[in-house]
């Protein structure tokens, strides 16, 4: 999809982790940081938006969640989105949808495949995140899928982040 296309925002390239990216993201969330290896989003005004974690923490506990969602406003945008029952309304549509279905495992693959380039995940060797590719569970990880692998990768992280709009209009979200 060309970029005249793209829901996403004009966000910062993204990249390597600075010490302050990791004071951002400590601040974004309440809590330290765990397992960091990149930063995979930026918002316009260049705070993280999306890291993407290791497939093991530190201390060793697999972390199948290859792309995490750190931006509260946007974050807080996705959270009324699931309280409106947009995932059920996403999983309906999923059991009745055959292109839908398949775009979502491709969405599926794809994730395992880069978290896999990353490390294996032996004991979890199909488990990705966000109830893919059978169920809608968690519109913020499909989101940070979205946003950090681009527009066309993800249907229902696409569908959330058209739906919620410029998100990151209005100031500065840090």
């Amino acid at each position: 999809m060309s970029a005249a296309h793209d829901h996403r925002p004009p966000g910062l390239e993204p990249g390597p982790v600075s010490a302050g990216d990791l004071e951002a993201v400590a601040r974004q969330l309440g809590r330290a940081p765990r397992g960091i290896l990149a930063i995979a989003y930026r918002c316009p005004s260049g705070h993280p938006t999306v890291v993407q974690t290791a497939p093991r923490l530190p201390d060793g506990t697999p972390f199948p969640t290859l792309y995490y969602l750190t931006c509260p406003r946007l974050s807080s945008r996705i959270g009324t989105l699931e309280a409106a029952g947009r995932m059920k309304e996403m999983q309906d549509r999923l059991a009745v949808d055959p292109d839908l279905a398949r775009r979502y495992r491709a969405a599926h693959e794809a994730y395992l495949a880069e978290r896999d380039a990353i490390e294996p995940l032996p004991t979890h060797p199909d488990v990705t995140a966000g109830g893919m590719p059978d169920r809608v569970k968690c519109l913020h990880v499909h989101v940070a899928h979205a946003l950090a692998a681009g527009s066309g990768v993800n249907p229902f992280g696409d569908e959330a982040l058209a739906e919620i709009g410029e998100w990151w209009r209005g100031g500065d979200c840090a």
